[in-house]
């Protein structure tokens, strides 16, 4: 695409050209690999910008996608429409958009372009309005107008949840592990004493037991005392915190907003009984979830596949989906999501449209793959680096990798480094180290790399993520 009167050398991105009261936009690229708003023309909504050939451009910042937005309403993030399963692609490096938008032909996907927690935010020195911006002006470049979410992920504060509310986010995930009770030490003598202390136990006893809830579909679902007393005594409080997060977002929101509850993150398993008492808890609170995350069976470690035992799995899932269908609808959502090949397609057969799948950290998988094949030097450094800030960095995470077992990384022909990132120890030493990897000198060479090698990058990302719709039965790939 070409844009007269653009100084010589200066890129256009051909999908992004849109026209808007007699101004054209593009983004566009510099020599020096910048990337621009280029205006010719005059926009209301834009701020004066620098002069460049027979217009303006304007630097890719939080306001300069602020206005944007007022110009183009597909670019602000929206909710997930009933119908649709849904997508998180997580992007820590802010470079990824393109290729995640590309990954969705051929699919009837709603993408949640923007997605990253607040810790993920402080291991890449983001914010949440730096993730939104990277996803407004990547859907742009790709001139993409089929609508995508924005989703302030795991979150444990009130406040932080105000914060991406007041900046336009869509999708809220509310972490309340830090209210969730390990009971798997507790005796059951002991779960029944902290259950008769809880305000509401009387209250529980006479709807769980003396008068249960009668759910078609649900028959066989009965809690006995010793059943209810631990899901009281484990998920009350988490439930009280998440309810506390959805009204002050209620409050705040007039226009309505995505809500999702997580409660993966536990060593055991999240049971039925379990999971139904989380549903009908947040019901009675009037908590309008679009979506709930239990902990599912088996190992569900970063950036590799599933393992455990694949027919438990498709029977607890069976009645997760169960009760996710019944009680609300809403969707079962499949957290630490990246790389479950084995998992996706029991995820389409059992759960059907209603699911919600999260990925974040296979993306950054996939930049190293790029820098592995077009600057080993480079990426001969990353692996040492991550293996040194292995022990530190494991620490929140659940993964069995052991550095010891990557090969001498000097011993590695070229053409073979990109095994590191696909086998299982290399691939986690690698995930895990993200934060330490982006915030040293480091981060900046690898930026450049990916920068160089920009359709690269988006291709191995359109490939990878889209064998993940693959799997989950929503896309062809010939």
């Amino acid at each position: 695409m070409v844009i007269e009167g653009l100084p010589s050398g200066t890129r256009v991105y051909a999908a992004s050209v849109r026209r808007h009261s007699g101004a054209t936009l593009a983004l566009v690229r510099r020599d020096d690999g910048e990337k621009l708003l280029y205006v010719s023309g005059e926009s209301p909504f834009l701020p004066d910008g620098q002069p460049l050939g027979n217009g303006y451009c304007h630097p890719l910042t939080a306001e300069t996608a602020s206005a944007l937005k007022h110009l183009f309403p597909w670019l602000s993030p929206q909710r997930i429409p009933a119908d649709r399963p849904s997508f998180g692609f997580g992007d820590r490096l802010g470079t990824a958009t393109a290729g995640h938008i590309r990954s969705l032909a051929g699919t009837n996907i709603f993408p949640i372009l923007a997605q990253q927690s607040v810790r993920e935010n402080a291991r890449t020195e983001r914010r949440f309005a730096d993730v939104l911006t990277c996803a407004i002006f990547g859907a742009f470049q790709e001139g993409y107008e089929s609508g995508f979410g924005a989703d302030a992920d795991h979150l444990k504060r009130v406040e932080d949840a105000l914060v991406a509310a007041h900046l336009g986010y869509s999708f809220f995930t509310c972490d309340p592990s830090e209210h969730v009770v390990d009971t798997d030490g507790l005796s059951d003598q002991e779960i029944r004493g902290r259950f008769s202390q809880l305000p509401r136990a009387d209250v529980w006893r006479r709807e769980y037991l003396e008068q249960p809830p009668s759910i078609a579909g649900l028959e066989g679902l009965r809690f006995t005392e010793d059943a209810l007393a631990r899901a009281a005594v484990k998920y009350g409080e988490a439930v009280v915190f998440a309810s506390r997060m959805y009204n002050a977002l209620a409050e705040h929101l007039s226009d309505g907003f995505d809500f999702e509850v997580s409660v993966d993150e536990t060593e055991e398993p999240t049971t039925p009984l379990e999971h139904l008492f989380v549903s009908q808890e947040l019901k009675q609170r009037g908590v309008d979830f679009v979506s709930l995350a239990p902990r599912f069976a088996g190992a569900m470690e970063k950036g590799v596949d599933w393992r455990g035992d694949l027919e438990r799995f498709r029977s607890d899932l069976r009645v997760h989906a169960s009760i996710a269908r019944v009680t609300g609808p809403y969707r079962l959502s499949l957290h630490s999501g990246s790389d479950k090949f084995t998992l996706y397609p029991l995820m389409a057969e059992e759960v059907g449209r209603l699911w919600h799948v999260k990925t974040a950290g296979t993306s950054y998988l996939v930049a190293l793959e790029t820098v592995a094949e077009k600057a080993p030097v480079l990426f001969r450094k990353i692996v040492k680096f991550s293996i040194s800030r292995f022990a530190h960095e494991r620490a929140s995470y659940h993964i069995s990798a052991d550095p010891g077992l990557i090969p001498p990384i000097e011993e590695i022909p070229d053409d073979k480094l990109g095994s590191v990132v696909e086998e299982h120890n290399g691939r986690q030493v690698l995930h895990v180290a993200f934060g330490s990897v982006l915030q040293s000198p480091l981060g900046d060479e690898l930026r450049v790399v990916l920068d160089e090698w920009e359709e690269e990058h988006y291709e191995r990302l359109a490939r990878h993520l889209g064998r993940h719709l693959q799997g989950l039965g929503v896309k062809n790939i010939g």
